[in-house]
C-alpha cells in the first residue's frame, strides 16, 4: 500500500532527504564583467556531516583511552580501526566542500606600471589560473591536521592556535600517535600560526588527494613542493604539474589588484587596494564597499581602540560582502597576512596585512617579509584549471 509506513519508510523518506541535501548546493552569481569561476558547493551538507564526524573521533578517542587503561587488547585494535575510518571520512569531507576557487582571467596581461617602491614589477601571469576565493580557514587545517598529524613529525600544529585566544581555533587531543584535532569557535575564520613550510605541505595534501597517514611522500612531503624533511630555507620552488600550490607573487598580486580597464577597471588596470578601490577601506564588517579587517583607529571586530587578550580579532571568511577583488576574492586586503612564493629581504614575501594592520599595509605597493609563525599570518591556496 502507497499509504504504508513501509513504503513512508522505504520511499518517501530518501526523497526527502535527498531533497534536503540537494539545498545544500548553490551556484556562485559572478560579479558583472568579472572572470569568476567557481565549484558549486554542498556547504551545508558538509558542515552538518564533518561535524557529526568529529564529535564520534572525540567519541571514540575517550572510548580507547579508556580501553588502554583497562588493558582490553580487542576493544584497544576495534577502536583504532575505527578511529582511522572516522579520520579518513572526515579528510575527505571537511576539506572538498570549503575549498572554493575562482578563476584568475585576461592572460599574457602586463605588470602593474604605478608600482613604484620596488625595482621589480608585479601582476604580470601568462596563463589563466584559480586561487582560493577565501584565506584557508581553521575547519580545513583541522581536516588536513586530523588527516596527516596523529603524529605531527614537522610541527603542522602550533599549541598557539589554542593558547592564544586573539585568534585560537584548534585544540589538539591525545597523546603522540594518536592525536586528533577538533575546531574552537568558528571554524570559517583564517587559520594563522602557520609557516611557508606548513603551507606548502598543505599544498602536497590537496595536490595528493588529501590522503590520510604519516608526513611522508605522497602526503605532506612531495607533490606542488619537493620538500623532503625540509623546514627552512629558500630554495624549494614548485614542481611542473603542481595541482595545488601557493600562489607567487604575481599570481596574488593580479589577484587583488587587476582590473582591466577595457572592461570598467582603473586607466592603468590595477586598483591600489584589493577591494576594487584607490582609496584605504574601513573596517565595517558587512556589505558595505571598500572595507576589511585592518586598524584604523580601532579594530575591525570590536570598534574599539583598546586592545584585549582575550578578544579574538578574527572575521569569517567573506564577512566583508560589498569588498571584492575584481576576480572574486576576498580578504586579500586584511584578516591576515597571505604567504607567497616571493622572496623579499632574505624571506618568503607577505602580501595583504592583517587585523593589527593599518590600510596603508594592503597597498598594492607594500610587502612584507616573514619567516616564523605569528598571530597575524595565515594563506591561501592556487591551482591550475581543472
Amino acid at each position: 500500500m502507497r499509504n504504508s509506513p513501509a513504503f513512508f519508510q522505504r520511499i518517501l523518506i530518501p526523497l526527502l532527504v535527498l531533497a534536503a541535501l540537494c539545498g545544500g548546493f548553490s551556484p556562485l552569481t559572478p560579479f558583472p564583467g568579472s572572470a569568476v569561476g567557481a565549484e558549486i558547493q554542498p556547504v551545508a551538507r558538509a558542515a552538518t556531516s564533518c561535524a557529526a564526524i568529529r564529535a564520534s573521533i572525540r567519541k571514540v578517542t575517550r572510548q580507547l583511552k579508556k580501553a588502554k587503561r583497562s588493558g582490553n587488547t580487542t576493544a584497544v585494535r576495534r577502536l583504532k580501526k575505527q578511529l582511522r575510518k572516522l579520520k579518513q571520512q572526515l579528510a575527505k569531507c571537511s576539506l572538498a566542500p570549503f575549498i572554493e576557487m575562482v578563476t584568475v582571467g585576461n592572460p599574457g596581461n602586463a605588470a602593474d606600471p604605478g608600482n613604484t617602491s620596488d625595482p621589480n614589477v608585479y601582476g604580470a601571469v601568462a596563463d589563466t589560473f584559480q586561487i582560493g576565493k577565501h584565506e584557508v580557514t581553521l575547519e580545513q587545517y583541522t581536516a588536513f591536521l586530523n588527516a596527516v598529524a596523529a603524529t605531527d613529525t614537522y610541527d603542522l600544529y602550533d599549541p598557539s592556535l589554542l593558547k592564544d585566544s586573539q585568534v585560537a581555533g584548534i585544540q589538539q587531543n591525545g597523546s603522540p600517535g594518536s592525536h586528533t584535532y577538533t575546531v574552537v569557535g568558528a571554524g570559517t575564520r583564517p587559520v594563522t600560526y602557520v609557516d611557508w613550510f606548513a603551507a606548502a605541505r598543505f599544498c602536497n595534501w590537496l595536490h595528493n588527494g588529501r590522503p590520510t597517514g604519516a608526513q611522508i611522500a605522497g602526503t605532506t612531503e612531495t607533490g606542488a613542493y619537493a620538500l623532503n624533511g625540509a623546514t627552512s630555507g629558500l630554495s624549494i620552488t614548485r614542481e611542473s604539474g603542481a595541482k595545488f600550490w601557493i600562489p607567487s607573487e604575481d599570481e596574488w598580486y593580479k589577484a587583488a589588484y587587476h582590473h582591466p580597464n577595457g572592461l570598467g577597471g582603473p586607466a592603468d588596470d590595477y586598483y591600489l587596494y584589493p577591494t576594487m578601490s584607490d582609496t584605504p577601506p574601513d573596517n565595517q564588517i558587512g556589505a558595505t564597499p571598500n572595507q576589511a579587517n585592518v586598524y584604523t583607529t580601532v579594530y575591525s571586530v570590536t570598534q574599539s581602540s583598546s586592545v584585549s587578550t582575550t578578544q579574538n580579532y578574527l572575521t569569517d571568511i567573506g564577512a566583508f560582502s560589498g569588498s571584492p577583488s575584481y576576480y572574486g576574492t576576498f580578504d586579500q586586503g586584511g584578516n591576515v597576512w597571505e604567504w607567497t612564493e616571493g622572496i623579499n629581504g632574505g624571506q618568503h614575501a607577505l602580501r595583504g596585512s592583517s587585523w593589527d594592520n593599518l590600510p596603508a599595509q594592503s597597498l598594492s605597493s607594500y610587502r612584507a617579509g616573514g619567516g616564523e609563525r605569528a598571530d597575524t599570518i595565515g594563506f591561501r591556496v592556487a591551482g591550475g584549471m581543472p
